[in-house]
């Protein structure tokens, strides 16, 4: 369970704004590609299902991060909302990667989420696609790191 000084606002129960702004926070987190600061948007018992495998707690979460970006070079993600309610939130995304021998790919993917009274993410469950692209069909061009703010996002870019 996490604990009392771990809060990750915004709290449960989610407006659409509030359920906008966690969603923001998560992929501009998971843009950083670091798997300590990301780690610790969850509890200590995170429960979480990332296509075929499973994480039973924050460390085995941190380790997973570690061995996807080691794995996914160049990675930049686009997250948006679809549905939320009380604690819970369900989004929809898209990321560019290349592997190690430059082939490029566009994964697409849907999460639900469930987070506890404190913000921190309890339950992630996540169905993710991989589609390789060239890289003349790449969208997403920022510099790695944070998305910016006039970026658009996956409905603006048709996806």
């Amino acid at each position: 369970m996490s604990s009392n000084a771990e809060v990750r606002p915004p709290l449960p129960p989610f407006t659409r704004e509030s359920a906008i702004q966690k969603i923001r926070l998560a992929e501009d987190g998971w843009n950083s590609r670091d798997p300590e600061r990301v780690s610790l948007a969850y509890t200590l018992d995170t429960k979480w299902r990332n296509r075929a495998e499973f994480a039973n707690s924050r460390e085995e979460a941190k380790a997973f991060l570690t061995r996807k970006w080691a794995k996914e070079l160049e990675y930049r993600l686009i997250k948006e909302l679809w549905a939320f309610t009380d604690n819970r939130i369900a989004v929809r995304y898209a990321y560019e990667w290349k592997d190690d021998s430059g082939n490029w790919f566009r994964s697409y993917g849907n999460e639900n989420w469930e987070f506890d009274e404190n913000g921190l993410m309890a339950h992630r469950f996540a169905c993710i696609n991989d589609m390789p692209i060239k890289e003349s069909e790449r969208k997403f061009h920022w510099p790695l790191g944070r998305r910016p703010d006039d970026h658009p996002g996956l409905s603006e870019l048709g996806l």
